[in-house]
């Protein structure tokens, strides 16, 4: 058994005016267009991302930033 929530979005309106045109030009309803883009998006697989790890060597702050506050040290890198 099917059933169907009732549910509200905000959609641009740039958007919205080209969606019930294309709703139109298909002669299908704009809830049907919505649905059939929802789920041709939903079936497409996740695009496979992959954040590196961005590290530095060193040995920290030197001794005079240690307890510096961030006001401190830009004011030192761009005097």
């Amino acid at each position: 058994m099917v059933t169907h929530m009732k549910t509200t979005i905000e959609i641009a309106d740039g958007l919205l005016l080209r969606a019930k045109s294309r709703a139109r030009e298909q002669r299908i309803t704009l809830r049907a267009l919505i649905e059939k883009a929802l789920a041709a998006t939903l079936d497409q697989p996740l695009p496979e991302t992959r954040i590196e790890p961005v590290t530095f060597k060193g040995n920290g702050l030197s001794p005079e930033f240690e307890d510096a506050s961030w006001d401190r040290i830009r004011e030192a890198i761009y005097p």
